[in-house]
């Protein structure tokens, strides 16, 4: 059985996760109303590559033990940014020189942050 949560719900729960483990400058962003095809940005920093790994381990423990739900995809894990899919919700765990140099806030300045 797959089980559904709303959006803001989902969000709260990454956030929560990754504030748990110590992420620095978690950041949520709206993007439906600056974005045909993209819904909701979580960005946060991992401090080190161990760092960032358990970061992900957090959010997909929290989501996974507490929802039932799993990512749809993963991309990573690499030394610089782990990316995870939960649908309306897309998840950016960075190093601080990978946020910094791709600048996701910056690009989609004109989103809501939540």
């Amino acid at each position: 059985m797959v089980k559904t949560i709303d959006t803001q719900t989902l969000i709260a729960h990454v956030k929560q996760a990754l504030e748990d483990k110590k992420a620095e400058n978690v950041v949520a962003l709206d993007l439906t109303g600056v974005s045909d095809s993209l819904d909701y940005f979580v960005i946060a920093t991992g401090t080190s590559q161990p760092h960032l790994q358990a970061l992900e381990r957090a959010v997909r423990e929290k989501l996974q033990e507490e929802e039932g739900i799993r990512a749809h995809k993963v991309e990573g894990p690499s030394p610089r940014w782990i990316l995870l899919d939960y649908g309306p919700v897309l998840v950016h765990l960075m190093s601080a020189e990978a946020r910094e140099y791709y600048d996701l806030e910056g690009f989609w300045a004109d989103a809501k942050r939540l």
